[in-house]
């Protein structure tokens, strides 16, 4: 018997996130196409910016993003890697705090700003209750992340039309759990006047049955659960401590672990 963990929820082999920063009232538009084709966004806040330089209200910011994941970009914006100990804490805890009385749920994740960071910054932020962090070190891959405090993208979305047909026309079972990481600013699309490459996007790769489209948190919440799965020594009988369900495939066949039961692998 083989067990692979190489699948996503119902058995997708593959995954698609989006993940935007800065928080410029032009993701009111981005919200718009990302729902009208059931794309999953994380959108990465300045909680001390809210209402200033063309960047959504805090009233705005619960309802507009609802669906989707509001994630930490810290207070202000500084480069993390130039700032003091003390003051890092400060822009991520202060931003943490603020987006969850917003939104009403533990925010876990951080892009950093600028996309710098230092190993020291890095150090710090398991103690803060950050799960995951962005860089914009794309890398053209479709991997899942080896690091997730240094979480690298596939691309920037001025080249996902190199990426979106390839990573569509993958094999129906590649041989690993395939993602497709975008992340950009909301702005861009304005000032580049190509609002248009949304649509040409989701015309690739909306509504497929192989795909997972999730937030950073939803895929670092699948790795955690299937990283806790209990196997017995035999390897025919698995446990899923956790509340949601993962799949395996078994024999290269995609297998539902419900949350909290034992199952028998036969």
């Amino acid at each position: 018997m083989q067990i692979q963990y190489d699948c996503f929820p119902g058995g997708a082999h593959k995954a698609l996130t989006l993940s935007y920063d800065d928080g410029k009232v032009y993701d009111k538009r981005l919200v718009e196409k990302f729902n009208e084709y059931g794309l999953k966004g994380t959108f990465h806040l300045n909680s001390g910016k809210f209402g200033t330089d063309e960047v959504v209200s805090s009233s705005e910011v619960a309802v507009l993003y609802a669906g989707h994941e509001v994630s930490c970009h810290t207070v202000h914006h500084p480069f993390l890697e130039q700032t003091p100990t003390e003051q890092i804490v400060q822009e991520i805890i202060e931003d943490r705090i603020r987006l969850e009385n917003i939104v009403g749920y533990p925010v876990r994740g951080l892009s950093y700003p600028f996309g710098t960071y230092s190993d020291q910054v890095v150090s710090f932020l398991t103690a803060m209750g950050i799960e995951y962090a962005r860089t914009i070190e794309s890398h053209g891959r479709f991997d899942m992340p080896k690091d997730l405090f240094r979480w690298h993208p596939t691309c920037h979305h001025n080249k996902v039309m190199e990426y979106a047909s390839q990573f569509v026309a993958l094999e129906e079972r590649p041989s690993h759990m395939a993602l497709l990481y975008v992340w950009g600013h909301s702005y861009e699309f304005e000032d580049e006047g190509n609002w248009d490459l949304l649509d040409r996007l989701g015309e690739i790769v909306a509504g497929k049955q192989d795909i997972w489209y999730a937030t950073n948190t939803e895929i670092v919440s699948y790795v955690q659960a299937l990283k806790r799965l209990r196997l017995s020594a035999d390897c025919r009988m698995v446990h899923n401590p956790t509340a949601q369900s993962v799949w395996v495939s078994v024999n290269g066949v995609p297998i539902e672990l419900t949350g909290g039961k034992l199952t028998s692998l036969g």
